[in-house]
């Protein structure tokens, strides 16, 4: 599932071309993708332009002019945005644009595409953005939590968009055992972990994410920080630190990369 990282380079590289167009008409194919009724959205949809994109958590609102709303789109696990893409049997929303065309394909039909008067609660629940909430702040959520590491780092109301992918990488920085429980990590620990998360993410976007499945951006490229993985999909492999064996576990259902030897409860 595309996550912040990929969701930021999305959104950059859809911003030059949908900022200021104006939707001349749009078509949704597939209701399991979209909430509300096609026909409804479209309308909501025709007429405005799009005056800024905006990512938040794993999401990428495009805010639309004259008190026209907001369209939200939610990737899920396989969905793209495309500029100038080809249609094609996954392709589930087709917008014209002034100027060019942009298309939403995704094969899984994970995604969710909504029109909504303002932000949409979905958005609105998420947790604070890990690149922007300052530490005092983190330390105050984080410090009374009895949740595992992994499982918390996963929970978009303690932060918004951090999935599985830098979860992993965030804990190995920060030498945290993805089972360890967050009320017994010291400060000092947990401000390693905040440094962590930032340095990871940062690094992530640096790269135009992590394409370790069809990820691409809105211009059909592939990111590149899948290469500067330490643990995530490196099971069996020597850990970049110490050489033992990268291990493989399940926390919160979901697959979790980790050294047993490096990484503390």
């Amino acid at each position: 599932m595309p996550e912040l990282p990929e969701v930021e380079t999305v959104t950059r590289s859809l911003l030059p071309h949908l900022r200021g167009r104006l939707i001349r008409a749009a078509e949704f194919r597939q209701l399991r993708v979209l909430r509300g009724d096609p026909d409804e959205t479209a309308r909501r949809l025709v007429g405005h332009r799009i005056t800024q994109l905006e990512r938040r958590g794993k999401f990428i609102m495009m805010h639309l002019d004259g008190g026209g709303g907001i369209f939200t789109v939610h990737l899920g696990m396989t969905g793209k945005l495309l500029v100038g893409g080809s249609v094609g049997k996954h392709t589930h929303a087709i917008v014209q644009l002034d100027r060019g065309v942009l298309t939403y394909d995704d094969p899984r039909q994970f995604g969710r595409l909504e029109w909504s008067p303002e932000v949409p609660r979905s958005v609105a629940r998420l947790g604070p953005e890990p690149l922007v909430i300052g530490f005092d702040e983190f330390w105050t959520k984080f410090h009374h939590r009895k949740a595992r590491m992994k499982a918390l780092l996963l929970d978009q109301k303690f932060l918004g968009g951090i999935g599985n992918i830098y979860a992993d990488e965030t804990l190995f920085r920060a030498a945290i055992h993805p089972l360890a429980i967050a009320a017994r990590i010291s400060k000092p620990r947990a401000r390693r972990l905040y440094d962590a998360a930032r340095e990871v993410l940062s690094e992530a976007i640096a790269n135009r994410g992590s394409s370790v499945s069809d990820y691409v951006d809105a211009e059909g490229i592939r990111g590149s920080f899948q290469l500067a993985h330490r643990v995530y999909g490196r099971t069996g492999e020597p850990c970049l630190a110490c050489g033992r064996p990268v291990r493989r576990t399940l926390v919160a259902q979901r697959g979790t990369h980790f050294c047993a030897f490096c990484q503390k409860r």
